[in-house]
């Protein structure tokens, strides 16, 4: 059956969900290549996680991004788990085979490697070392798509550092854990400085950091995206250091996810990046 013959249906599942951009970016992409079909908000309790991924094959979706706090649970759901969701440790992809089998991917790292490539296509991975601040999701799916991408040094940098050790232990060389009181002197010599915390995300306190040991040529990234400018983003670009946000790392996911659920492989052009915006 071709898509032009069915309703295509995805959706994004979430505890709370509803302030997700996704429904908007998604739908835009129906609506640009003439799809019947929408993508829904579900919001899913912790508990019945199971139940409604189960429910995606009978309901007739085709697949389902996963969203906070569902990742890490869903890489236990699904039947079969990709290398890069296992190496990752979560699911943020979910897609339903012919047979209504669950297969599970990330596309987080592939989000925010090619974000950064497309808002800076300059940034090279032997630019030097890369500052991680956070040892979450977020974190692991950077860390994941630049030693990937053949950055050489990682300094991962964390409030609990029983945390950020934990990941360093877990993805090895090139990825050093760094006490959080040692966060401003490990951005001397930084290529590039990435925050996948919170901090600094509308209703959050800003990221406790100062930047006067980081390069001024270091690329510094956000992946929080609401705002778009975060205190952090704001205090780069002062001092004249380039700057990517966070919601170019939201609209590439749609491609893998995409090319997945329904065989296309859609552009993040400017026009899609706006209309996501315009809601910020």
């Amino acid at each position: 059956m071709s898509n032009s013959d069915r309703f295509l249906l995805a959706g994004v599942m979430g505890w709370p969900v509803m302030h997700s951009r996704s429904p908007i970016l998604h739908k835009y992409l129906l609506r640009q290549h003439r799809l019947t079909g929408t993508y829904v908000p579900l919001a899913i309790e912790p508990n019945r996680l199971e139940a409604a991924l189960r429910a995606l094959a009978p309901l007739g979706f085709s697949g389902c991004n996963v969203t906070i706090p569902h990742k890490a649970h869903a890489l236990t759901i699904v039947d079969t788990v990709d290398p890069v969701a296992k190496r990752i440790g979560a699911v943020s992809c979910v897609v339903v085979r012919p047979d209504g089998t669950l297969a599970g991917t990330n596309n987080d790292a592939f989000g925010f490697m090619q974000n950064v490539l497309q808002r800076q296509p300059a940034w090279r991975p032997d630019a030097g070392p890369v500052a991680v601040i956070g040892a979450g999701g977020g974190a692991r799916a950077v860390v994941y798509s630049l030693a990937e991408r053949g950055v050489r040094e990682i300094r991962l940098l964390n409030r609990s550092m029983e945390r950020a050790a934990t990941l360093a232990r877990e993805f090895g060389p090139p990825v050093t854990a760094i006490s959080w009181d040692e966060r401003h002197k490990a951005l001397d010599g930084a290529g590039m400085l990435v925050n996948t915390t919170s901090q600094g995300m509308v209703g959050q306190p800003p990221l406790e950091i100062t930047l006067d040991a980081l390069p001024v040529s270091a690329l510094v990234c956000d992946i929080v995206y609401v705002p778009l400018e975060t205190p952090l983003l704001e205090a780069a670009r002062r001092r004249g250091n380039p700057t990517v946000d966070g919601l170019g790392m939201l609209l590439h996911q749609v491609r893998p996810a995409w090319k997945a659920w329904f065989g296309i492989d859609p552009e993040v052009t400017p026009e899609l990046r706006a209309a996501v915006e315009a809601t910020l």
